[in-house]
């Protein structure tokens, strides 16, 4: 499937937040986070507000290493929410709800007091699904 971008580059907000994560959670690997964070938003009824996301910080990875294995199924969820939300499935539309979605739920993460360990993003999930 064509990634709606080759190459995700966060926020410089967005990395501290990341870096507070790491900390919190153990998990080491920007992208698992990024994962997460994707989802999270993704489970929230609203649409992310239109906000402009400067690319300024020097993280930087490809929609491959983003995704991983999972790459496909999070492009088919994003796309499946980008119907739900009445928007376009086109790449631009793609690329931009992808980068609302990614910040807004990296943000979410980092702003849930109740996330202190790994554990709790599980917890997160089944708070989510009920």
């Amino acid at each position: 499937m064509e990634p709606p971008l080759e190459r995700i580059r966060l926020s410089l907000t967005a990395k501290e937040q990341l870096t507070k994560l790491k900390r919190v959670t153990k998990i080491e690997n920007w992208n698992i986070l990024c994962r997460w964070a994707l989802c999270r938003s993704l489970a929230e009824l609203t649409i992310p507000s239109p906000v402009p996301i400067p690319s300024d910080s020097n993280v930087e990875m490809t929609w491959q290493v983003f995704g991983g294995e999972m790459c496909d199924l999070l492009l088919l969820a994003l796309k499946q929410r980008c119907h739900n939300d009445h928007l376009a499935t086109d790449q631009e539309t793609l690329a931009t709800q992808f980068r609302l979605h990614l910040h807004r739920g990296i943000g979410y993460l980092a702003g849930d007091a109740n996330l202190q360990q790994i554990e709790d993003l599980i917890t997160l999930t089944d708070t989510q699904t009920h």
